[in-house]
């Protein structure tokens, strides 16, 4: 039986890559700040959903990635194929 998760059970693999660059970006968002930026920019989303996607329990759809990599000034496929990212 096919399974929508990561071999490590998580529901995506780009939370830990958005949760890192969010941390590099020169300010430091929080998850509050890094959801409001998101909000400013159409994407309704809150800080519960950001805090669910960085650890995992969370899905991610196309449209909030790529808003997401947007925020963040990464393309979508740095957040995809990021080496933290990979299922192990």
């Amino acid at each position: 039986m096919y399974k929508n998760r990561a071999k490590d059970g998580r529901n995506n693999i780009t939370g830990r890559a958005i949760a890192r660059y969010r941390l590099h970006m020169p300010d430091k968002p929080s998850q509050n700040d890094l959801a409001v930026l998101l909000q400013v920019n159409g994407l309704d989303i809150d800080k519960n959903a950001i805090q669910r996607i960085e650890c995992g329990k969370r899905f991610v759809t196309d449209i909030e990635l790529k808003m997401i990599a947007k925020v963040l000034q990464v393309s979508y496929s740095d957040l995809l194929d990021d080496e933290s990212a990979e299922d192990k």
